[in-house]
């Protein structure tokens, strides 16, 4: 996820964080909490200057489509352009 998101946003920050083990036991105990399935994404990239909010989680999806159709589960996306303000 790291190279494909790097390639597509050249970004200023990049943070790809696991999150699974927050999950175990979500959809009916199916996960377990182990694994790569749930995933936050912080993103600082200047690709987003002129980028509504929606328009920049779809990029984003768009980057990681085969990621999101072979295991991924979930994905929180959080994106900044330089100079927004961040909670993170």
């Amino acid at each position: 996820m790291r190279d494909k998101l790097t390639a597509a946003f050249a970004p200023e920050r990049l943070e790809v964080i696991n999150e699974s083990h927050l999950h175990a036991g979500h959809q009916g105990g199916v996960m377990d909490g182990t694994g790569e399935t749930h995933f936050r994404v912080r993103i600082v990239s200047a690709a987003f200057d002129s980028m509504a909010r929606l328009a920049r989680h779809r990029a984003v999806n768009a980057a990681l489509a085969e990621e999101l159709a072979n295991g991924v589960h979930a994905l929180a996306i959080e994106p900044a352009a330089p100079g927004e303000a961040v909670r993170w």
